[in-house]
């Protein structure tokens, strides 16, 4: 399956190709004797709405398997890269229950909402679990080098 920034090139392509034969056929043809605004306009909205529209049709099962191979699963270790917060809920707002200090390995349960997944730490000699960003962990063997 070609990759995905090779697909995007190849809807917003088309959407410029159909737009320049839609223009032709439907605007004046002195509008296009000169470069001008209004010619500039229609490529640019023409190819930016139909190259999405193209885009939003082709299937997403690359990108779809792509987030599932992601998906943290059950005892996974990684190793916080700053202090990280352990909150009781996802996301930001969510009450703070403990800092994981930068170096400290954490455990996933495998449960997981988008970016925050749930880990156990232990710290200050309790085990600790809590809703964190997947963004500050690295996996334990990216750590060491």
């Amino acid at each position: 399956m070609p990759s995905p920034n090779y697909l995007t090139v190849l809807a917003y392509a088309a959407g410029l190709i159909a737009t320049l034969v839609l223009a032709a056929w439907l605007t004046p043809a002195r509008w296009w004797r000169r470069p001008n605004l209004r010619a500039a306009g229609i490529l640019v909205a023409g190819t930016w709405g139909l190259g999405a529209l193209l885009l939003s049709l082709l299937p997403a099962a690359g990108p779809v398997m792509a987030a599932t191979a992601l998906a943290p699963h059950a005892g996974v270790s990684y190793t916080v890269f700053d202090d990280l917060n352990l909150r009781a809920d996802k996301g930001i707002g969510a009450p703070r229950i403990a800092v994981a200090p930068a170096g400290t390995v954490v455990t996933t349960t495998g449960l997981r909402d988008g970016d925050w997944w749930q880990v156990s730490a232990r710290i200050d000699g309790k085990e600790v679990r809590g809703w964190s960003s997947s963004l500050w962990l690295r996996r334990a063997e990216e750590a060491r080098r």
